[in-house]
């Protein structure tokens, strides 16, 4: 009887998911890290691809950088030549001259007044006439005129600002004659304004194709692997779960090849300063030009993780249906 008696099914007990290392918001970060890691040792020549492609991106998006921000340092230094002069046909006393200085600084947007007597004058004026002295001979200071010269501060230098500027100067009493450059001053500022819309049109279409370039790249490492997702999406694994490591690894990539733009950019810029020299008609290095200020480094290297994760992101959309 015993050898016919039914055997009892075995018990199956649940399964239970292996815990990650540690569990937890650190122990899921530290798993997804690694396997970010192993996903670019595993594919390393389409991870070269990638991340080639947003070195040479970001390199000339931060050389279109370089030169905007020497153009700007430039046009700074050209809007210090912004000034307004006040003549006068007599030489001001030092009572005279403290009066005048007061009421100019009470106008908003004066940066620095600077008082040119006759014989001042006359020396810049010899000055400007080097190796023709002999026309000046018997000239006497009595013949030129005295005068204040007005700085503007750099948010006063546009021509409405200075316009209104001259306005309130020639309010003042005892000032009659000014004289600022009227077509110099619209001519530059008109200069700058180009300069700055053409600045973002162009750096604007360099991003938006910075990004359309990595996008489709980083698609080549997903498309690579589109069986193992497919399975890990059958199996059950959640839409973050299959995610998360390929956006770690866009923003691996981006950091990557944000660095070693930097690090190209920086090469081509000393290069540049110690051979440009030589068909340059002047000296690049005592020229004032520079380097990326530092917080235009970090904003690249910042842009680069953001362009991997972004790029990672949209083809995730594109290839993951879940």
């Amino acid at each position: 009887m015993n050898k016919w008696k039914k055997k009892q099914p075995a018990t199956i007990k649940p399964f239970k998911r292996p815990t990650l290392a540690g569990d937890g918001l650190f122990g899921r970060a530290g798993f997804f890290l690694s396997r970010a890691i192993t996903n670019i040792r595993q594919n390393v020549f389409v991870n070269v691809v990638t991340i080639g492609t947003i070195t040479l991106a970001l390199l000339i998006v931060s050389l279109f950088l370089l030169v905007f921000v020497n153009l700007e340092s430039a046009a700074e230094n050209w809007s210090e030549r912004v000034q307004v002069t006040v003549y006068f046909d007599k030489e001001l006393t030092t009572q005279d001259q403290s009066a005048l200085r007061e009421k100019i600084f009470a106008l908003s947007g004066v940066s620095r007044v600077g008082y040119v007597s006759r014989s001042e004058a006359l020396k810049r004026f010899r000055n400007r006439l080097k190796g023709q002295e002999t026309l000046l001979e018997g000239v006497r200071p009595d013949i030129l005129p005295t005068s204040f010269e007005i700085s503007l501060k750099r948010s006063h230098r546009e021509t409405a600002s200075v316009e209104n500027f001259v306005a309130a100067l020639k309010k003042i009493p005892g000032i009659t004659e000014v004289q600022y450059g009227e077509e110099w001053v619209r001519r530059f500022n008109l200069f700058l304004n180009f300069m700055r819309l053409l600045g973002a049109l162009l750096g604007g279409f360099l991003v938006i194709a910075v990004i359309f370039i990595v996008s489709n790249t980083i698609k080549l490492t997903i498309y690579s692997r589109r069986d193992e997702l497919d399975v890990m999406a059958l199996v059950g694994a959640t839409s973050f779960f299959i995610k998360a490591p390929f956006l770690l690894e866009g923003v691996i990539q981006g950091a990557i090849g944000s660095i070693l733009s930097v690090v190209l950019l920086f090469g081509l810029y000393e290069a540049f300063l110690h051979n440009a020299g030589s068909f340059l008609t002047f000296n690049p290095a005592t020229s004032g030009l520079g380097f990326l200020p530092l917080e235009y480094v970090g904003g690249l290297l910042l842009a680069g993780a953001m362009l991997g994760f972004i790029g990672s992101l949209t083809s995730l959309k594109r290839f993951i249906n879940v």
